[in-house]
């Protein structure tokens, strides 16, 4: 896992320099596919559940899911970058919020709570913590800052699947739900709304926005929990 994790990782950090006005999603994902696939691994989203595209590009109000194609980024844009890579018989998941140019000061606080969220969460992964405690953390903090956690999607186990058990909502009390235990992985990602939690799908049948039109942001890592803690598999030191 960790080999096709740190694909992900290294194919994010190289996508952040990309998002530039003037450029299209299509075009980003064409960079990211060269990259994945001369590293050795396979993209994970091609395909998947019907999926139609390598990766996953969310503008604005576009929570997740958003589908690669000619439209162009804009000076003042914010786009959720979002990709899983397969390899060797293990799956790697990440994303991240970008900047497209100079962007607006809420635009900044809200990919910085969205990041801390995540960082809080992770936080929590120890050995005999629940997986609520994630939960609980990310909710707490996001909603202090007078931000939304969307609830109709969630983090997710993963291993020689993309998606598994358990579950890893963004909201709820803590000490519920399984036990986290040695050598357990799974995707921590929350998704944050400037304004109400509320999504729809739009007729594609992928792309979720908010139902408010606010500003969304996402931020993703796989984590294992080892003996000493948390171990985030797809974060480059």
């Amino acid at each position: 896992m960790a080999a096709a994790c740190r694909i992900v990782a290294e194919t994010l950090r190289a996508l952040s320099d990309m998002a530039k006005p003037g450029i299209s999603t299509r075009d980003i994902e064409g960079i990211a596919e060269k990259m994945i696939l001369k590293k050795g691994g396979a993209l994970a989203f091609k395909g998947y559940r019907g999926f139609p595209a390598g990766i996953c590009t969310s503008i604005n109000d576009q929570v997740v899911h958003g589908i690669p194609s000619s439209v162009i980024l804009r000076e003042g844009d914010i786009i959720s970058i979002d990709l899983g890579v397969y390899m060797n018989g293990f799956y790697g998941d990440g994303a991240i919020t970008l900047p497209v140019g100079k962007i607006s000061k809420e635009a900044e606080r809200l990919l910085q709570v969205t990041e801390n969220a995540l960082y809080l969460g992770i936080e929590k992964v120890s050995p005999g913590n629940r997986v609520s405690d994630v939960s609980h953390a990310i909710q707490k903090y996001v909603e202090a800052n007078g931000y939304s956690v969307v609830r109709a999607l969630v983090g997710h186990g993963i291993g020689r699947s993309l998606h598994e058990a358990p579950q890893v909502p963004n909201y709820g009390g803590p000490g519920q739900g399984p036990r986290l235990r040695e050598g357990m992985t799974f995707a921590i990602e929350p998704m944050v709304n400037a304004g109400s939690y509320g999504i729809t799908v739009l007729d594609d049948g992928w792309t979720a926005v908010t139902l408010d039109h606010s500003l969304s942001a996402h931020f993703e890592h796989t984590v294992a929990v080892t003996e000493n803690g948390v171990r985030i598999l797809t974060k480059i030191d």
